[in-house]
């Protein structure tokens, strides 16, 4: 049996070549929303609005991408004999200009992201019974990212 074949016409080329385009945006669009999806759900309390994690590649990789859309972004890490590693489980406190806590929760990754209003904070962040402290002034716009690593 002889295979059907389609002649190749000037039209047919086009329609072919939209239709692979646009099963190729489709794809990259799926792969961006599950990069996209693997961030945690969004933690309020009080006027603060946070999240936290990053274990894993999927998840590491959508804190980086959405750390411009938060005022401030915390990194955690340890080191041991000269070897480098995310840590989590740190508890994080911030206190405002009047040192009044408006934050004080646990990380459940080494990647913290919070939308806090402008102003001065200080941020306490403790990793294995050792705390650290840095200080940040949030403005109305870019993103403040502080980097806490234990030895």
């Amino acid at each position: 049996m002889n295979a059907l074949r389609l002649p190749a016409s000037k039209s047919t080329l086009p329609l072919i070549s939209r239709l692979m385009l646009a099963a190729v945006f489709l794809l990259g669009m799926l792969a961006y929303g599950q990069a996209r999806a693997e961030l945690p759900p969004l933690q309020h309390l009080g006027s603060v609005d946070y999240v936290s994690g990053g274990i894993g590649i999927d998840e590491s990789t959508a804190f980086k991408a959405a750390m411009s859309q938060f005022p401030l972004a915390l990194t955690f890490a340890s080191s041991l004999d000269g070897t480098a590693a995310y840590v989590s489980d740190v508890q994080v406190v911030i206190r405002d200009s009047q040192d009044t806590d408006v934050l004080n929760v646990a990380s459940d990754g080494p990647y913290f992201l919070a939308r806090l209003p402008a102003g001065k904070y200080k941020i306490f962040a403790t990793y294995n019974g050792n705390t650290q402290s840095r200080t940040a002034e949030i403005g109305g716009s870019g993103t403040v990212r502080l980097m806490f690593e234990w030895k």
